[in-house]
């Protein structure tokens, strides 16, 4: 019988700190690790000019090694040439150490304390300058690690004083340790407190970048959902025709051989089956609150009516259209007029008091469309959602395998064009080939 041993949480809160020290200041304490260059995409330095944006990114650099050298010159304070190199060079040489190698910096500093008591022959742990550096390189190790890694110095630091002032220095110094303490205590807060905010800004700044595609996937399928069900009612209704005429086909010939009755039975029974699996299948995509529309999908010849709308909405808006007129597939039409309609909404959110102009080119390969409005002449108001109908439009042309381009225009307001091919189903077209041909067009204005 094997006997299951569990440890009690303090034992595994104790095991987790050890831990936890380890990897941050024992494990690889020497790895070779150069500080980065400052990011210069921030609100002030992204306004820099380049070249001098490139070096505002080694400020932190210079700031160090400007330190180091503040303390080197402080440690001639020290007696004699030893004076000299343990209370400058050496802790000069730490803080400069943490460009390169930030955790064997702190444990060299760490050192000097004891080294300088014992070989300078002074009564306190932290000399003016080793306080100094000390506290320097906290600073700068706390800030390139972990906020945990900052509290694990503060203590080492603390029992490295009151070892000293017990051991080496006989209890004296007792102040300076408090000192120390209080110092680097302040010094690690305000580090730890400003990398909590910066790893929270990163944190919020990929949960947002997550939110967002998420959001774009989201319209995505709400979009392909609603270009379902309207192309539902185009293809219901085809298949309902040829349901139909299969139906009455056999009545309009007399006599007709049973083979030929035979093949309209099939052609009926697979209508009907289409049609019934076509409305299966939308159920499944089709929102509980969606409600069966009552009319018809539009096609381009309620263009007229939904200018007027427009127009009375307050946007003014201009009609052309070249080539020859034809029927064409329903798909292309109900696509084409929702385009047109997205297009249009877009102007009225976003260019309030400008005019917008339409441009429908029938030509032999199907259809161009242009939508295309001047820039705002009153205040824009915010928009949530906005790129939403940009798109729906992009699926609705990528549906028909057409091309599609949205943009900004140079005189500042906003172009849509899109080409969806069609075969022709009556006239042949005329005019040139592309969605802007507007020469000899007929226009009118709403």
């Amino acid at each position: 019988m094997t006997e299951t041993k569990t440890r009690s949480p303090e034992l595994r809160l104790a095991a987790g700190a050890i831990d936890d020290l380890r990897q941050d200041l024992f494990q690889d304490a020497f790895a070779y690790r150069p500080m980065a260059p400052m990011r210069t995409d921030g609100p002030l330095t992204r306004r820099l000019p380049e070249r001098l944006g490139a070096g505002v990114a080694w400020t932190p650099h210079a700031a160090v090694l400007g330190t180091a050298l503040i303390t080197f010159m402080a440690g001639f304070t020290g007696a004699g040439n030893a004076g000299v190199l343990l209370s400058g060079l050496l802790p000069a040489l730490c803080v400069a150490m943490t460009l390169i190698r930030p955790v064997g910096a702190f444990w060299i500093s760490m050192a000097l304390v004891p080294l300088g008591v014992v070989v300078g022959g002074g009564d306190e742990p932290w000399g003016p300058s080793t306080f100094f550096s000390h506290l320097v390189v906290l600073f700068v190790v706390a800030a390139r690690n972990r906020p945990r890694t900052a509290a694990w110095m503060w203590v080492l630091t603390l029992l490295l004083g009151l070892v000293v002032e017990g051991v080496v220095s006989g209890g004296a110094g007792g102040p300076n340790t408090a000192g120390m303490a209080v110092a680097s205590a302040f010094a690690l807060l305000v580090v730890s407190l400003v990398q909590v905010r910066r790893e929270a800004q990163r944190e919020v700044t990929v949960q947002r970048t997550v939110t967002a595609v998420e959001r774009d996937r989201r319209t995505l399928l709400e979009e392909r959902t609603t270009i379902a069900r309207e192309l539902h009612d185009v293809v219901a209704h085809h298949m309902s025709v040829v349901a139909i005429q299969a139906e009455a086909a056999p009545y309009r010939v007399e006599n007709p051989p049973p083979e030929l009755e035979q093949a309209f039975v099939t052609i009926r029974e697979n209508a009907v089956a289409a049609l019934t699996e076509l409305r299966r299948v939308l159920g499944v995509v089709r929102a509980d609150d969606y409600e069966t529309p009552d009319a018809p999908q539009p096609t381009l010849a309620d263009l007229d009516r939904l200018l007027a709308n427009v127009g009375d909405a307050g946007l003014v808006t201009e009609k052309a259209v070249t080539g020859a007129v034809r029927e064409l597939p329903q798909g292309v039409e109900l696509s084409a007029y929702r385009i047109v309609q997205e297009a249009l909404s877009n102007s009225l959110r976003h260019a309030p008091g400008a005019t917008a102009r339409v441009e429908i080119g029938y030509v032999l390969g199907g259809l161009g469309l242009r939508v295309v409005n001047g820039p705002p002449t009153a205040p824009v108001k915010p928009s949530p959602g906005a790129g939403h109908g940009i798109t729906g439009m992009r699926e609705r042309v990528a549906m028909l395998n057409g091309e599609m381009t949205a943009e900004a225009t140079a005189e500042g307001g906003y172009e849509v064009t899109a080409f969806i091919p069609a075969q022709p189903t009556g006239f042949g077209a005329s005019g040139p080939v592309g969605a802007s041909a507007v020469s000899g067009a007929s226009v009118e204005q709403v």
